[in-house]
């Protein structure tokens, strides 16, 4: 048995994806090794598909690309107060959410 890996960095399962592609790795065994290393929410099927057919067309970076647009207000701070709000009380909403943190818009907490 193997010792899951909990909250991976998405460069870090894209670098795994990566690898085992290089090694000639199917996608659909990439996805099983995944799912078995990193849990059930690690990254969907489709989308393991998705990075292998990048990296074969010549993608090597394993970062996200800038993006235009707002920049994002989360942060490793962030979610770490938002999941010890969630822990001291497991029936917390996400009105109870925004109200704690009122600076967020309600479409962040969804």
């Amino acid at each position: 048995m193997f010792k899951t890996i909990a909250d991976p960095a998405d460069c870090e399962v894209r670098s795994v994806i990566r690898f085992s592609n290089a090694k000639k790795v199917k996608p659909a065994e990439i996805h099983c090794q995944l799912v078995e290393i990193y849990g059930e929410n690690v990254m969907t099927d489709g989308m393991v598909r998705k990075w292998v057919r990048q990296f074969n067309d010549g993608r090597t970076n394993v970062h996200d690309e800038a993006r235009s647009g707002r920049p994002s207000v989360v942060n490793d701070g962030l979610v770490a107060k938002v999941n010890e709000k969630i822990r001291e009380n497991s029936r917390f909403t996400i009105r109870m959410l925004f109200d704690e943190f009122p600076r967020i818009s309600k479409t962040v907490f969804v």
